[in-house]
């Protein structure tokens, strides 16, 4: 009981923290609640035992993304302009989409149930098999760092593509500025 109390609690910092990002205009703020987010995030993944997952959202959540937004503000303006468009669209295809997968849940076995596919055909054999097939005595370093050793290299691929697109979007940013700069004086 004490736990879904706190998920509960936690899931609604979470929506709290988002409406409160959406409606920002100063981006110094949006940034910083961004990173609450992440951390937010990160505890709700904790509370969940996803603590893996929890390491990697408060490092790249929290911290590189929050580290990249903050040097990207230093070179762009410091709050939005306001949009001239109407905000319709965007509104009901996220709704939309939330819908969907919504619907994508409905079918899906509950939590912690003992009878769901993973409990009742990936876990004994990860459990039985992983010292046999990998020599590796810990089931979760055999698991993250052998079964889905392609996963976590394809994660850390996606995370320094990330990292070095906006680095070259920041120094064209630099740059341009610099030649307004010129242009100016």
């Amino acid at each position: 009981m004490t736990e879904t109390i706190i998920n509960v609690i936690l899931f609604t910092m979470l929506v709290t923290t988002a409406f409160a990002i959406v409606r920002m205009t100063r981006l110094f703020a949006v940034v910083m609640l961004s990173g609450v987010f992440s951390l937010l995030t990160a505890m709700l993944f904790v509370t969940l035992d996803a603590v893996d997952v929890a390491f990697t959202e408060a490092a790249v959540g929290a911290g590189i993304s929050t580290v990249l937004m903050l040097g990207t503000i230093a070179l762009t303006s410091r709050s939005t302009k306001p949009s001239t468009r109407s905000n319709a669209l965007p509104l009901l295809l996220v709704t939309l989409t939330g819908a969907v997968l919504v619907y994508g849940t409905l079918d899906m076995p509950t939590f912690g149930d003992p009878n769901a596919p993973a409990q009742t055909h990936l876990a004994p054999h990860y459990l039985n098999e992983s010292i046999t097939e990998i020599d590796v005595p810990n089931v979760v370093t055999s698991i993250l760092a052998s079964y889905r050793g392609f996963d976590t290299l394809g994660e850390t691929a996606v995370v320094f593509a990330a990292g070095i697109g906006v680095l070259l979007i920041l120094s064209g940013l630099r740059r341009r500025r610099e030649e307004e700069e010129e242009d100016e004086s």
